[in-house]
């Protein structure tokens, strides 16, 4: 994991000039791995990002179908957008298939832990997102394949 990278979020605009950021450099095979509490604006930034990589829709928060996918066209590059939350044990992402869903795709994880992790990947973004007093802070380590890359 590179150094960590702060980033101010003080409002909606700058959460989405942040996902604009990341939507640029992101590449098939990517993980961004959003961490933090709940209300942390994980689902926010994971929209951020759709809509900058081209997707015009509503972006639906995926905590009950646990896996929303994105094709190309009319997004850049097929996403897979995971929310974790729900799982009861890291196996059950076997169960879920996510493999496939990951296979020609980049993928926006929110809730990792809830599925083992994904930071021993080198191609993992993790941004640890925290609320402040105004907005939040975005708090970036990129493993080896987010050198040159990092937001």
């Amino acid at each position: 994991m590179s150094e960590a990278a702060r980033h101010e979020l003080p409002d909606l605009a700058a959460m989405a000039a942040f996902g604009a950021r990341l939507a640029e450099r992101l590449k098939v095979g990517d993980v961004i791995a959003l961490e933090g509490g709940l209300g942390a604006g994980k689902t926010t930034l994971a929209r951020g990002i759709i809509a900058a990589l081209g997707y015009t829709s509503e972006v639906p928060s995926p905590t009950f179908t646990i896996i929303e996918t994105y094709d190309a066209p009319p997004v850049r590059l097929p996403i897979v957008h995971a929310d974790f939350y729900r799982l009861n044990d890291p196996a059950e992402v076997e169960e879920i298939g996510l493999d496939d869903y990951r296979e020609g795709a980049a993928m926006i994880a929110e809730w990792p832990d809830h599925a083992g992790g994904f930071s021993h990947e080198a191609a993992c973004l993790s941004i640890l997102l925290e609320t402040a007093k105004t907005g939040r802070i975005a708090i970036a380590r990129g493993g080896g394949d987010w050198l040159g890359r990092m937001p």
